[in-house]
């Protein structure tokens, strides 16, 4: 019964504390869904705290995910938001100094916005976290101003005026170069236009515009020059194509006469071998009629003799068909007859195991309950087994009893020699030697557990049982000695 509390103990215990694991997890669980913060596509998440260095051992102060998610560990990191939303910044530049030393206004929308760039990413999330746009915007229109004006100040009026491509893209250079350490990216550079108080510009607008009338003039009288030399050649490629048009007309109606007269006498070529192919087609058919009838005729014939010869075969292998089933259907009730006698001799012997099994087990249980009892009354289990052997005693007593109850022994005659070198005599050695062939009683107590009565066997003071006296010494003389 206590055996049985302490398990149902320790099974409580097991089951309080594989609860407690489970609702631990599951909290570390929640914690963890709750931390794990998703990126959307038009913003930098940038989390700050305990950061883990780069692949080549170096520190960084911030770890910047862009459209994807990762985990915020909680008391050691935090997470905030950088917004990508494009910022448009009109920079009005004025008195800009050219290389050629004049002073030109050059209006433009720069469109700026932070970059997704793993490493520009870092330079924003250090220079630009916490930030509104609007002094983001400030920010990068200082930056465009400085790098304006240094790109104006390396190249001529006409370059900056003639070719604007190189004037972008020198501007697009030197200002993103410059975006880039703040975190940022230039995406557009828009140049709407530029002047000059001197007037510089616009002298080489008017030279352009008269240059580009005159190359007009001149383009339209090239024009007109081609207009005319091209009608004229125009007309005459009619002409020729109208005479080529009218020959192969005359030519086309002579082939078509000539070949509507080859088709006429085609056509009645084709009508004679027509008729020649249907009347040779009308004796041959006649000719196959026949042949086919024939044919028929002969086939009867063979369908009626063999309607009956099959009918005469029928007649006997119907009956031995009959025959054969019925002596199949006879050893299929025999072998199922076989069958089911197996079946039942099988489901018999299983069910008399089944009740011996039953019985024996019975019969093991109520010896297990009544050594469990017996053990309960005596205490232990080796005062248990002393109890069953001293119940069992007076069986194994009368079993060695029943063994030498039969040996008789009516007389032993012993011619004694005198003593041995051990100092007894032959009689006494034979005496001795036919009393320890029997099991020893004192042995037999022992092996029960239990102790001879002292009456039988004293022990002296040390706890040893005194061995009988020693007979008396006989003479070396020869004794007679019945028994």
């Amino acid at each position: 019964m206590n055996k049985l509390l302490d398990m149902g103990t320790g099974a409580t215990i097991g089951i309080v504390v594989g609860i407690v694991v489970v609702l631990v997890l599951l909290m570390l669980l929640l914690v963890c869904i709750a931390r794990y913060k998703k990126c959307p596509s038009d913003k930098v998440m940038v989390i700050y705290g305990k950061i883990s260095k780069n692949k080549d051992g170096t520190g960084r102060s911030a770890k910047c995910i862009h459209g994807g998610a990762a985990l915020v560990v909680p008391f050691f990191q935090s997470y905030t938001f950088l917004d990508l939303t494009p910022l448009s910044i009109s920079v009005d530049l004025k008195n800009a100094l050219s290389k050629q030393n004049i002073r030109i206004d050059v209006p433009s929308v720069f469109t700026v916005g932070i970059s997704t760039d793993p490493a520009i990413m870092q330079n924003a999330a250090e220079r630009l976290l916490g930030l509104q746009l609007k002094q983001i915007s400030e920010l990068a229109k200082d930056v465009i101003f400085g790098q304006l004006r240094l790109v104006i100040a390396t190249m001529d009026i006409e370059e900056i005026n003639t070719d604007r491509d190189k004037f972008l893209e020198a501007i697009s250079r030197n200002v993103e170069g410059e975006l880039k350490k703040l975190g940022l990216k230039l995406i557009n550079v828009n140049m709407t236009d530029i002047s000059d108080e001197s007037g510089y510009i616009a002298a080489l607008g008017k030279e352009a515009a008269a240059k580009a009338i005159n190359d007009a003039k001149i383009s339209v009288a090239e024009e007109n020059k081609k207009g005319s030399i091209g009608e004229a050649k125009a007309q005459m490629e009619q002409r020729i194509s109208v005479a080529e048009a009218e020959s192969r007309a005359i030519e086309g109606e002579n082939k078509a006469k000539a070949d509507i007269a080859q088709s006429k006498a085609t056509l009645r070529q084709r009508e004679a071998e027509a008729m020649k192919l249907a009347v040779t087609a009308e004796n041959v058919q006649a000719a196959k009629a026949k042949e086919e009838s024939y044919a028929a005729e002969q086939a009867a014939e063979i369908a009626r003799a063999s309607r009956e010869k099959a009918t005469q075969e029928a007649d006997v292998i119907v009956a031995s068909e009959i025959e054969k089933r019925k002596i199949e259907i006879e050893a299929d009730a025999e072998a199922e007859n076989i069958r089911r006698r197996a079946k039942g001799e099988a489901d018999a012997i299983y069910a008399r195991m089944e009740a011996e099994a039953r019985g024996l087990l019975q019969t093991l249980t109520k010896q297990a309950e009544g050594m469990e009892k017996l053990v309960k009354a005596a205490g232990t289990a080796d005062e248990a087994v002393r109890l069953m052997i001293a119940d069992k005693l007076e069986e194994l007593v009368a079993t060695q009893v029943e063994a030498i109850k039969n040996i008789k022994i009516d007389k032993v005659t012993v011619w004694d020699g005198g003593q041995n070198a051990e100092g007894k005599t032959a009689t006494a050695n034979f005496l001795s030697g036919m009393l320890k062939s029997l099991p020893p009683l004192d042995d037999l107590y022992g092996m029960a557990g239990l102790k001879m009565p002292k009456l039988i066997a004293p022990e002296n003071a040390e706890g040893a049982k005194t061995k009988p006296a020693e007979e008396p010494k006989q003479s070396k003389k020869n004794k007679h000695t019945d028994v």
